[in-house]
């Protein structure tokens, strides 16, 4: 897998002046296209996106610093359509436009260029369990929230404060099934996967009972799921539990995440602050591949 991560990255470096396919950076990659973003972004912060357009600026940033060619040649060079888009971007990125590189010295941002390396950590080991579910329901209450990587999310604090809590209690009786109890859930992210993306949040149960009116409703296709846990009350236990699953558990084992949403089993204490999470991510086995 890191050898496969480090050609994607060479990739990206011979092809900053052409066209970048992420699926033929996944080909390389030796996985998915959608494992592929996942794994990029849990590895380096950002969206592969993101740091292929931070590396184009980079680069073009250099190069009108050295060279005789003009705004709109570098522009159309690194894959802006007109010298308005790429003065936009270049300015954004930099804070300096094109234009003022061109005609005196200017401070510029560099984005380095990325190597994975294999480093000593994982001393821990990672608990986790393969559950194969059929399809599945979801019943409970819903809103549309932004992503925050790390930290509270006051979209998401805000929507729990708000759901009736006597309702919230009441659909613990539907609760049939694993995960069990109080779940929530994160769906239709929009990509890509950067700050502040929405997705939609739902505050529920798992059933296979008929819903009540006036709740809403997700259907979610059977799935091999990997089951995590992590304790503790602070919303960042969980953060980091997704981190290090996609930085080290994925890495070291024949799968890969799949579409599909990831559903948090939350344990409550009686004044409903949290004492335990399960997160639970849909994936399938890449042995499957090579016809193991």
């Amino acid at each position: 897998m890191i050898d496969g991560l480090n050609r994607a990255l060479e990739y990206i470096e011979s092809n900053l002046r052409g066209e970048i396919d992420t699926a033929e950076m996944a080909r390389l990659a030796t996985t998915s296209e959608y494992h592929f973003r996942r794994m990029f972004s849990a590895l380096a912060g950002i969206p592969v996106s993101e740091y292929i357009r931070r590396r184009r600026l980079t680069v073009a940033g250099a190069e009108l610093s050295v060279s005789r060619s003009g705004v709109l040649e570098t522009a159309v060079k690194y894959g802006y359509s007109s010298a308005e888009a790429f003065t936009r971007a270049f300015t954004a990125f930099h804070g300096v436009s094109p234009g003022a590189v061109k005609r005196a010295p200017a401070v510029l941002k560099s984005q380095p260029k990325l190597v994975i390396h294999v480093t000593l950590e994982g001393a821990t080991p990672m608990d986790y369990m393969l559950v194969e579910k059929p399809a599945l329901t979801v019943v409970g209450f819903k809103a549309r929230v932004p992503l925050v990587h790390e930290g509270p999310n006051s979209a998401i604090e805000d929507f729990t404060r708000s759901v009736d809590k006597v309702a919230l209690r009441g659909l613990r009786e539907l609760s049939d099934q694993d995960p069990a109890g109080i779940v929530s859930v994160v769906d239709n992210v929009a990509h890509p996967r950067t700050e502040g993306t929405e997705l939609d949040y739902y505050l529920g149960v798992v059933t296979g009972k008929p819903s009540p009116m006036g709740f809403d409703v997700l259907t979610v296709d059977a799935h091999t799921w990997a089951v995590f846990t992590a304790d503790g009350s602070a919303i960042e236990s969980v953060q980091y539990l997704w981190r290090d699953i996609y930085t080290e558990w994925f890495p070291a084992n024949p799968f890969r995440s799949v579409p599909g949403p990831e559903i948090m089993r939350t344990e409550y204490n009686d004044d409903f602050t949290v004492a335990r999470f399960e997160l639970w991510i849909p994936v399938e086995s890449e042995l499957n591949d090579n016809g193991a």
